[in-house]
């Protein structure tokens, strides 16, 4: 683990770690500066990030560095620094990294003062960064999940070291959040309450790449919401890999309820989001918070993976079928009109037709709104790669069964709102139709409604006249 690419006896470098990086800001500024003098025109940048809502966030802060220091953002990798912030969760992740990186080449190759920058999950994994060092000496620079507040003093170490750059941390106890961030949605953002995961389930790389759980101090993140609320926020998503687990080691200890409550008390602030929940973890507490609420948004997405009991037992998930589907109806019961979704893995090491048709059990049960499918794979450094695997014929006759039934029971649930009026944040203009707007409901489901740019951002009354499935056709009222 590389502390210190600069030495800590220049003794300008600040101590504080915020007041280091923007040090750092000020260094980088003077370089690419240099940089456009030299080019003629303003570089550019593209972010491109892979995997999940924590990783969006983690990208606002890198493009907020980039712009601060003078860089234009750009959509076209083929720019002056591109950084790809990765994602590890499946193998196919990784390959389209490595497909990318050789697309990269070719235009460094035309373009000799390019840098390429990687960062994320997936170079927290030892064999990456071996493979990288041997085929890819390319990369510029290479830094994981727990440094990434760092990038300010890293991008400066690329135009003052030479070679490639490797600085990746085993796990850290900082949480520096307060840099520059450029926020892709004016009117919605996403906060990241805790870091890591201490559940360890047997498929899963994220606790060995992500580390253990941090929870940040609830001062610093009721403060956040403040500012983005009086930046014309209106709607928070709470990030965390299991936010049911917030608070538990902080040092007085606090409920990831108790933190909701004191969210909702914000004025201005009109939706919350957050995700994800671990079932293990969901307690009454939440229920009866989230029940009560006039701003935690009817959507809640919990996790099933697997409906029978045994592979959830190998799973390492903690909990049973029937406790699931207990908390599930005890969900229903206190909370009639929100949307449950849910991930599942079809193809775990060991399972049979029969452990199948339990998921498809409980897809059927607890009518989910929406559920990601997902074919599994094999993570090397799981105890779930050393299991025995299941064959791919087996696993796509049982995957397309389990899609089929989350399909049909889903439009069914999306269905039952039809004819109803219900209040959508107007997301963006539609993509396929300009005389259209996408609006998100409180149970996260879109509608298309004629409306133009100017309703961007706000809360309007729809009325949801035809269902197509997983989505809406209305009309403002």
């Amino acid at each position: 683990m590389n502390n210190t690419l600069f030495e800590n006896s220049n003794s300008n470098i600040p101590i504080d770690e915020t007041a280091r990086q923007l040090y750092f800001c000020e260094k980088a500024a003077a370089h690419v500066k240099e940089l456009a003098e030299r080019l003629g025109r303003k570089p550019t940048c593209c972010v491109t990030t892979f995997g999940c809502q924590m990783n969006a966030r983690d990208s606002e802060k890198l493009a907020g560095i980039l712009e601060r220091v003078g860089y234009e953002m750009i959509e076209d990798e083929n720019a002056d620094f591109v950084i790809f912030n990765t994602c590890t969760v499946r193998d196919n992740a990784n390959q389209r990294v490595y497909g990318r990186l050789g697309v990269l080449n070719g235009y460094k190759r035309k373009n000799p003062h390019m840098k390429i920058a990687l960062c994320g999950c997936m170079m927290q994994e030892p064999t990456v960064i071996e493979k990288l060092k041997t085929s890819y000496r390319f990369v510029d620079l290479i830094f994981g999940t727990h440094n990434i507040f760092r990038f300010a003093e890293l991008l400066t170490a690329t135009f003052e070291q030479k070679g490639m750059i490797i600085d990746i941390w085993e796990g850290t106890d900082k949480i520096v959040e307060d840099l520059p961030i450029e926020r892709k949605y004016s009117y919605k953002s996403g906060i990241n309450i805790m870091f890591g995961c201490n559940n360890f389930c047997s498929y899963c790389i994220v606790p060995y790449v992500r580390g253990r759980e941090r929870s940040r101090n609830p001062k610093d993140i009721l403060r956040e919401i403040k500012n983005l609320v009086a930046d014309g926020v209106v709607e928070i998503m709470l990030l965390g890999q299991n936010v049911n687990s917030y608070g538990k080691n902080l040092e007085e200890p606090m409920t990831f309820a108790q933190l909701l409550r004191e969210i909702e008390k914000i004025e201005g602030l009109q939706r919350i989001r957050f995700m994800t929940s671990h079932p293990k973890d969901l307690s009454d507490e939440l229920i009866q918070v989230m029940k009560e609420s006039k701003k935690i948004c009817r959507h809640l997405h919990l996790p099933l993976q697997s409906g029978s009991t045994r592979i959830l037992n190998v799973m390492n998930r903690r909990y049973t079928k029937e406790q699931y589907l207990a908390l599930a109806e005890r969900i229903r019961r206190e909370i009639p009109d929100i949307a449950i979704t849910t991930d599942i893995i079809v193809g775990f090491p060991g399972e049979t037709p029969e452990d199948v048709e339990e998921t498809i059990d409980v897809i059927r049960k607890v009518k989910y709104d929406n559920a990601f499918t997902f074919i599994y794979s094999k993570r090397t450094g799981t105890p779930a790669a050393a299991m025995e695997q299941v064959p791919e014929d087996v696993v796509k006759v049982g995957f397309d069964k389990v899609l089929k039934t989350v399909q049909d029971t889903a439009r069914e649930q999306v269905a039952r709102y039809q004819g109803q009026i219900m209040e959508a944040l107007v997301e963006e203009v539609n993509e396929n139709d300009a005389s259209l707007v996408t609006g998100r409901l409180s149970n996260n489901t879109l509608v298309h409604f004629p409306g133009d740019a100017s309703l961007i951002g706000r809360i309007v009354e729809v009325s949801l006249d035809e269902c197509h499935g997983f989505y809406y056709m209305g009309h403002m009222v």
